[in-house]
């Protein structure tokens, strides 16, 4: 298991971009998730990757997020080699999951979500990253 990547809500993509690109950081691609209605780009960074959100609809989850907390950091997600066996784990210990069953994420990766009163206030992200 390792930290796949960390989540950042954004108002402007091509923005934000300029602000990690300036870091030293490099692109490794943009793409847009219509199912989550969210625009992404992943910044590598180490053994890790910077994952970028920009909404593409004002009521999509990073919209109402943005509308309410403003942007900034949005979730830590963790690589799991078995997305169901880790929900089932979780769910079995009392803990609350937001997705019932994974979702296709960026890259076409199983993700599902806990909930942040389960995890101490940090929404938690799982991804099972799918093989190349």
């Amino acid at each position: 298991m390792k930290v796949d990547h960390i989540g950042i809500a954004v108002r402007s993509l091509a923005e934000a971009k300029a602000f990690y690109e300036a870091l030293g950081l490099a692109c490794a691609g943009e793409e847009e998730v219509s199912g989550q209605k969210v625009r992404v780009a992943f910044f590598p960074a180490g053994d890790s990757r910077l994952e970028l959100l920009e909404s593409t609809d004002p009521e999509g989850p990073i919209g109402t997020f943005i509308a309410r907390k403003g942007p900034g950091l949005h979730h830590l997600c963790l690589a799991v080699p078995r997305i169901r066996e880790a929900m089932a784990a979780l769910k079995a210990r009392g803990y609350t999951l937001i997705d019932e069953e994974p979702k296709v994420g960026a890259g076409g990766h199983l993700v599902a979500f806990v909930h942040p009163k389960s995890t101490g206030g940090v929404l938690l992200e799982l991804t099972e990253r799918k093989t190349e």
